[in-house]
């Protein structure tokens, strides 16, 4: 799959969600492809995370995004079930606006039920694109990628590095670093490079061209 010159849409519930699942690829692609990452919850309801939303903006500046690409919205976190038609109303507004030739979202095998609601309606505002789920290791059951994207050791870093601006979230196993740094060396073996990012193949849709 090529990802020079296309839309690329990141689609994650709660801030640090998107840079987990794929912040090397982030990285990886920025400058070739049109990247818009959104964020569909700012948390902020929760008076123990009232610095992450200034630590998300950091942590996506070290992955090399562009504010303007980077957006949060304020659907209330854990309650994404009961707002199932206002977020796919939301992510058909995005497909109109943005108009995204691939899609990230979480992987089906997430069991937070705000990742759930992301995904289920993704397949529906997203019929005919290509839709890959990525993985958040914490609330994950059974997750094995079938789409790998090899990443080089600087993404690697990178990824570590962004991630390390989540000061509220230190002392979290999922957000340490040789964690981080194995789970794309696994992947990467997998794929037979040095590292690589592992994702769901939700719906792939291709097409032959003659050369």
């Amino acid at each position: 799959m090529n990802f020079y010159g296309k839309r690329v849409l990141f689609v994650g519930a709660h801030p640090d969600d998107i840079e987990l699942g794929a912040g090397a690829l982030i990285h990886n692609i920025r400058g070739q492809s049109e990247i818009l990452c959104v964020t569909l919850s700012d948390n902020q309801k929760n008076p123990m995370l009232k610095n992450v939303v200034e630590e998300h903006r950091a942590s996506m500046a070290v992955l090399g995004v562009n504010p303007k690409d980077d957006l949060i919205e304020s659907f209330e976190t854990r309650k994404f079930p009961d707002m199932r038609q206002e977020v796919l109303e939301y992510l058909l507004k995005l497909r109109r606006d943005f108009k995204p030739e691939i899609i990230f979202c979480h992987s089906q095998n997430d069991l937070h039920q705000d990742h759930n609601v992301i995904t289920q309606e993704a397949l529906r505002a997203y019929r005919g694109l290509t839709v890959l789920g990525f993985d958040v290791v914490r609330s994950s059951y059974n997750f094995f990628p079938h789409f790998f994207v090899g990443v080089s050791e600087e993404d690697v870093n990178k990824k570590i590095e962004a991630l390390l601006k989540y000061k509220t979230y230190h002392d979290k196993y999922y957000f340490n670093a040789e964690l981080l740094r194995a789970t794309m060396v696994r992947h990467g073996a997998l794929a037979e490079k040095p590292f690589a990012e592992g994702f769901d193949i939700l719906r792939v849709v291709g097409q032959f061209k003659k050369c």
